[in-house]
């Protein structure tokens, strides 16, 4: 089972990339993670729908097939780092692949929010993109590190 982070946008500032690097490595060798770049579609005279109907299709074509599709989005699920600690429990029990979306400057299309197995908000602040993707990052390993009792994660 594989873990992969697809975000719409541009090559990250180094901080972003070094950052989301480290997290990475120390995730297990049974639930390996990934960050990959899709290319935002060009804006010039497209209508949103457009945009996100062609970032969309990227976002398809990355995907592991037959996987679990989680998106990051501002109406998801407001989890605790222990509530994400168990979700991805569930998620490691039933075996799929987990392909977590994070939209470009428009966001992501309706539809394939709708059509999503989990919706995540990642917090109730505005974030710059490369600030959502390394603050994924380390949330997926300190959820990682809740289930394996590793002293990482200080409750209380």
């Amino acid at each position: 089972m594989k873990l992969a982070i697809l975000a719409v946008g541009h090559r990250q500032p180094d901080w972003v990339s070094a950052g989301c690097a480290e997290y990475l490595k120390r995730m297990p060798r049974e639930l390996p993670a990934s960050v990959a770049e899709i290319k935002p579609e060009p804006r010039g005279s497209k209508t949103r729908e457009q945009l996100l109907a062609a970032e969309k299709s990227r976002l398809r074509e990355a995907m592991p097939g037959s996987c679990r599709i989680v998106v990051l989005d501002e109406k998801g699920d407001d989890l605790t780092t222990l509530k994400l600690a168990k979700r991805l429990e569930v998620w490691i029990q039933d075996g799929r692949d987990i392909a977590l979306l994070i939209g470009g400057a428009d966001g992501l299309d309706e539809e394939f929010k709708a059509q999503a197995d989990d919706r995540l908000r990642l917090s109730s602040l505005t974030l710059p993109h490369g600030m959502a993707r390394l603050l994924l990052c380390e949330q997926l390993y300190r959820a990682v590190s809740v289930l394996k009792n590793h002293p990482y994660h200080r409750e209380g």
